[in-house]
């Protein structure tokens, strides 16, 4: 997801595309739920046929799976790609269970889990007819080491060994560590033993490419389908359509249900009037979903017949502001504890629409993820912030007259407001806050490129699936600092941080992993790279006529657009 961050993430940064909400992010979470029982309202039986509408503020980010990672987008490519493994298709725990997609199992560990091998299933193929091969899916991954392509999921990179000058396959051609030794089988070679490898391959980059396509722009202007739906029509940042794939067999695929015949996205309409149109309910707009209602809008959806079509949870990812350390007076400590301590939380959830749409955040992990340990490292009365204390500290650090950042930021009203928070929150430290805005569908390019980001910026992240490690090493590993798709925005590279993520990885035991990671996050927030800002909730209002809807935990709490449709195909 990720970022959510992907959403993810980053592992995925957060994003509600839906919406154009979106965060850096790993791309799992948890703990959506969605208002309406298996037998009525949006989760009821789905027909099968007709086209389901999706209102949306933006377009995404990328269409090529090795580029895209945040949660909206994530959850989209499942309906045009497939993967070795990927996520269920289910509310709550259920849906982030790692099952088999295009492989027959979860993998077969050998050497101590740093050699897997996965073999395809059957009858598996392209849009075009083209079967689908081992080579094809050692293609796609290869890409993830293209330095202008492989700029989203970084896990392939980071697990699987490769040479160090490899730079993708239209660069350095063929990958020796990830082997083919027929058309059906493909074993990969890591650089350590990593347990969780089953999960790993369920990331965008493990989706299939034919051998020696995809350079450059292709995949995003024209993806090529290995799942039930096909690109028909795709004008950036104003629509994209999607048909029916006949190649695709369901009698391969035990997750997407594709009862839809088809799914038309609307790009580029203002959050208020997507709102105005999904409560009103006219048209086609009865077949539609939408994103998290903004906040001005929540009220008028607490009538009876509203309520029946809402679905809220928490998203499972959290919403943070990196701080660049490499920039000064960022480059101290005690000036980044002391934001932390300054920042008025309460103001920052008054900006997204309170309590109903987020809890304050304390610590990096959110609620959802296992081993979480509940503390408040910067603590505050009401989380209002503390100035005395702040400033005290920017005395120590020689700043106490002031001085100048840069924020980054989305074009949206709620990432603006959440920013003239921090803005304001800020003030009476003379610290001075410039808003830097940039444009959502490119957000998360520009602050993951390390030459262009400025002192801070606010993203978010979600687990691309429930495990710590999908957290903290993708944000705070100062070794996988990259010069593009960086997730690392604070460019944290601390040998504490880095020798407990290797400690860590070490562990069999994946409670007892989690309960370390637990521990990790006090350890990153003393030297306070970020400031958690909210545990944002997912609310939304779907169509009258929409059904089989549930928030997924894996996709930033979103509607899980594998199983969703109509109730009747024939409105």
């Amino acid at each position: 997801m990720k970022r959510s961050m992907r959403v993810p993430r980053v592992g995925a940064l957060l994003g509600l595309a839906l919406s154009g909400v979106l965060v850096l992010s790993a791309c799992s979470g948890g703990g959506a739920t969605g208002a309406a029982d298996s037998s009525a309202g949006p989760g009821g039986e789905t027909a099968k046929g007709g086209t389901l509408q999706v209102l949306a503020n933006a377009g995404f980010s990328h269409l090529d799976p090795a580029r895209g990672f945040d949660g909206g987008v994530n959850n989209f490519y499942r309906l045009i790609y497939r993967t070795l493994t990927t996520q269920g298709a289910a509310p709550g725990a259920d849906g982030t269970k790692i099952v088999p997609d295009l492989a027959t199992d979860t993998g077969k560990p050998s050497e101590g889990g740093k050699t897997w091998t996965f073999t395809l299933k059957d009858g598996l193929f392209f849009e075009n007819g083209a079967p689908i091969t081992s080579a094809d899916v050692k293609w796609g991954v290869s890409r993830a080491w293209d330095p202008e392509v492989g700029i989203g999921s970084p896990y392939a990179k980071q697990i699987i060994d490769a040479p160090a000058t490899y730079q993708g396959p239209y660069k350095s051609g063929d990958l020796p560590t990830i082997a083919t030794p027929d058309a059906k089988t493909i074993v990969f070679h890591l650089k350590k033993p990593y347990a969780d490898f089953g999960s790993v391959v369920a990331q965008n980059t493990f989706v299939p490419v034919p051998k020696g396509q995809g350079a450059g722009n292709q995949l995003d202007s024209k993806p090529i389908s290995s799942g039930p739906y096909k690109l028909a029509e795709y004008k950036p940042g104003a629509s994209l359509k999607l048909v029916r794939n006949d190649k695709w067999d369901k009698k391969t695929d035990e997750v997407r249900t594709a009862n839809p015949d088809a799914f038309q996205w609307t790009f580029g309409l203002d959050p208020a009037t997507i709102d105005e149109r999904m409560i009103a309910g006219q048209g086609t707009d009865i077949n539609a979903i939408a994103g998290t209602v903004q906040a001005a809008s929540v009220a008028r959806i607490q009538t009876p017949q509203l309520k029946q079509r809402t679905m809220t949870g928490l998203g499972g990812c959290t919403t943070y502001m990196g701080l660049n350390i490499t920039k000064k007076p960022l480059n101290d400590v005690r000036v980044r504890q002391a934001i932390n301590l300054a920042v008025n939380k309460q103001t920052v959830r008054d900006a997204v629409g309170g309590s109903t749409l987020a809890d304050i955040a304390t610590s990096i992990q959110p609620p959802t993820v296992a081993g979480r340990v509940d503390y408040d490292p910067y603590p505050s009365p009401d989380h209002k912030g503390d100035i005395e204390k702040a400033r005290a500290l920017l005395t120590e650090a020689g700043v106490a007259n002031g001085f100048t950042l840069t924020l980054d930021t989305r074009t949206q009203p709620k990432m603006q407001a959440m920013s003239v928070a921090v803005q304001q929150a800020l003030e009476p430290l003379k610290i001075t806050v410039k808003i830097n805005p940039i444009d959502t569908s490119t957000y998360y390019e520009v602050i993951g490129t390390p030459s262009q980001q400025k002192d801070m910026a606010i993203t978010g992240w979600c687990p691309d699936w429930p495990s710590g490690a999908t957290f903290l090493p993708p944000l705070f590993d100062g070794r996988n600092i990259t010069t593009k798709g960086n997730s690392n925005l604070s460019q944290l590279n601390d040998k504490g941080v880095n020798a407990k993520i290797d400690e860590i990885a070490k562990l069999t035991d994946v409670t007892a992993a989690n309960a370390a990671y637990g521990e990790l996050d006090k350890q990153i927030m003393a030297l306070a790279p970020v400031v958690p800002l909210l545990y944002e909730k997912v609310l939304m209002l779907v169509g009258t006529n929409i059904a089989g809807a549930y928030l997924h935990d894996g996709f930033s709490g979103g509607i899980d657009l594998v199983s969703v449709g109509l109730a009747d195909a024939g409105k």
